[in-house]
């Protein structure tokens, strides 16, 4: 999990130059930005999943996990 979140801040701090650029009116630049944006959404569900499998992996075969807990 490390290891993606790890990737998903490498690829937000990639796009700084071409963020940058988008604002200053550079319309290709606008287009990587869009592009990585949209990679970074898909990285950032990837990392959601294995989070959310990591913790129903830790909760009892049952089920029983914590009572107080709400299920989402």
């Amino acid at each position: 999990m490390l290891e993606s979140y790890e990737q998903l801040k490498q690829m937000i701090l990639a796009a700084e130059d071409d963020v940058r650029r988008a604002a200053g009116g550079n319309k290709a630049a606008g287009t990587r930005v869009r592009k990585l944006m949209q990679d970074v959404k898909s990285q950032a569900q990837a990392l959601r999943v294995r989070i959310l499998e990591n913790r129903d992996a830790s909760d009892s075969p049952t089920g029983a996990g914590d009572p107080g807990a709400a299920n989402i």
